[in-house]
């Protein structure tokens, strides 16, 4: 042990293991470009996994280092830890990632001391990183202008973006682009000699796609532009679409959406790059969306505490059907729900708390193909129990007390996920129009069916677990059934043996643990007559175990099935 307390020596050692994290991330990532021109799907799902548990792999080697490199009491010392906090800021101010080390260290101080000895003296509840600093640099983009029309505009662009694949009829890609620019913008806009287009220098990838990011704007106005581009075996890159609906660009960032890869040397510089294309959107789901959900998480955090204090709202019961697992609550002016794990299940409920733990987990891992709510999990929240109405904090006391406490005037919430606020499907669809419920009721069906695309079966298919966007997407949110669709055994139902059969209460067949009917769906998913019949009319393959026994069987073959997060137009 060395004579004085090693301040300067612990605050290296977490920044050297930050940087061998990102060392790793960025590998990981640079690799996308490859993997999406040599079309090797299935390497780019395994990838995306790999990246996300990245982070706690890498928090666990260097908490072994710590313990190993350090006297365990002096380590644990809390009072000295500001001396750490000190010497790491230090460290990392003239770094240009420096609120992601900001991060990593509070992920380091967190898995070392437990959740009551957080504060702002001995890790970053606060960042210290000025919003402008003296070290910011011109922003990673290129700049086009009109200058011979669209079409020249358009051509330059694709030569600032090749790929070792070359493209397939880039020509007809252009012409097609164009005419979509046309169709999207004011026609006096494309004839502006003062239009200019910005674009994001880095490509960013996912799943199948790859995404050229930017926006087009003039002396007044500005629109978000993203070009999408695909991967056709055999036949090239192809420029898919260009979109400049904010919405629909929005929807591409969305936190349904699996996580972009994206060399992003400087995070919060492209961060605030879409912050300004993307108004709407909160810089935690932004740092997310490029797969920083750490950065997220505290950004996140952040804007909790700074609402909770600059405001009266108080904590109240999520609207809706009270869940058999989850107890749901939420703030009023906060678009969140925080979701605990109830001490007792419904008698309905199979499964346990580790099983539910485990499924939330699993939606981090996976394509959540626009149809999944990201998730991030928290342990130990504190908040003043002024917060809670006292109807809100009485039913958390009742059915989850082992999860939420009161200490003095402070209520614990001991462990807890949290998803963007949605409203739920069944309450949509009691106050939608008839039109509505014709678009809610066909992007419900095509939510199951991309989820089920992605090799992921709900489980519990009821309109409550689904919520609606305010882009008016479908999406799900209930995580504790949720199974691979590969490891469900889906059956017709065996014709009745006798005449009696069909009269009784009970199957007069086996089922086992696994099996599903897709024929007894309708009554199950719709009390509404109405609804079902319209449903059935658009979705009706949903209720035959063919439809379902056949997209098994393209998963098994290896086929990743195209998912696109945006409207394409029909060729």
């Amino acid at each position: 042990m060395t004579q004085h307390w090693p301040a300067g020596e612990i605050a290296r050692m977490i920044l050297d293991g930050f940087d061998d994290y990102r060392e790793h991330f960025r590998r990981i990532t640079l690799g996308a470009r490859e993997r999406f021109e040599q079309a090797r799907w299935q390497d780019i799902q395994r990838a995306a996994a790999l990246r996300i548990n990245l982070y706690e792999q890498k928090v666990g080697e260097v908490n072994a280092w710590l313990r190993d490199g350090f006297d365990e009491q002096a380590l644990l010392d809390v009072e000295q830890w500001p001396l750490v906090k000190s010497a790491y800021i230090r460290l990392i101010d003239p770094r240009l990632d420096d609120e992601l080390a900001e991060t990593w260290y509070n992920s380091l101080f967190c898995s070392l001391f437990s959740h009551d000895q957080i504060s702002d003296g001995c890790m970053f509840i606060h960042t210290t990183r000025p919003s402008l600093r003296a070290h910011q640099r011109a922003a990673q983009t290129r700049t086009y202008t009109l200058g011979a029309g669209l079409k020249n505009l358009l051509r330059r662009i694709f030569a600032d973006y090749p790929f070792d694949t070359p493209y397939g009829d880039l020509e007809s890609d252009i012409a097609r682009l164009e005419g979509q620019l046309r169709e999207t913008l004011p026609d006096w806009v494309c004839k502006d000699p003062t239009l200019s287009l910005e674009l994001f220098v880095p490509v960013l990838y996912r799943n199948k796609g790859a995404y050229l990011v930017g926006r087009l704007y003039n002396a007044d106005e500005q629109w978000p532009l993203v070009i999408a581009l695909l991967h056709r075996e055999g036949h090239g890159i192809e420029a898919d679409s260009l979109i400049t609906d904010e919405a629909q660009v929005s929807i591409i960032f969305s936190f349904t959406r699996s996580y972009f890869m994206a060399d992003v040397p400087v995070p919060a510089e492209f961060v605030n790059f879409l912050k300004r294309i993307l108004p709407g959107k909160h810089i935690a789901e932004l740092y997310t969306s490029i797969g920083f959900y750490k950065q997220g998480k505290s950004e996140f955090y952040r804007a909790l505490i700074n609402h909770l204090a600059s405001s009266d709202d108080r904590f109240t019961m999520a609207p809706g059907v009270r869940g058999m697992v989850m107890s749901v609550f939420t703030l009023p002016g906060f678009n969140t729900v925080f979701k605990i794990i109830k001490d007792r299940f419904s008698p309905s409920k199979t499964v346990d708390r580790a099983t539910v733990i485990e499924k939330y987990r699993l939606v981090k891992q996976v394509d959540r193909v626009g149809r999944m709510a990201d998730t991030q999990e928290f342990a130990d929240f504190r908040f003043p129990r002024s917060k809670f109405e006292p109807e809100c904090l009485a039913e958390l006391l009742e059915v989850a007390p082992s999860t939420v406490a009161i200490e003095g005037d402070t209520v614990l919430v001991r462990h807890c996920w949290t998803e963007r606020r949605m409203t739920p499907l069944n309450l949509y669809l009691e106050q939608a129009s008839e039109a509505q419920v014709l678009e809610a009721l066909e992007d419900y069906g095509l939510a199951i069916k991309q989820l089920a695309a992605a090799n992921i079966f709900p489980g519990d298919m009821l309109l409550k677990n689904f919520g609606v966007t305010r882009h008016g997407r479908v999406v799900f949110y209930d995580y504790d059934e949720i199974s691979f669709l590969t490891e469900v055994n889906f059956r017709h139902i065996p014709p009745p043996r006798y005449p009696e059969d069909e009269m009784s209460g009970e199957p007069w067949y086996s089922i086992g643990p696994h099996d599903v009917f897709p024929e007894e769906f309708p009554p199950f998913l719709f009390a509404d007559v109405g609804q079902r019949r319209l449903f059935s009319r658009l979705h009706g393959e949903l209720y035959d175990a063919d439809y379902w026994k056949s997209l098994q069987a393209a998963i098994r073959e290896g086929k990743v099935i195209d998912v696109f997060p945006y409207r394409r137009k029909v060729r």
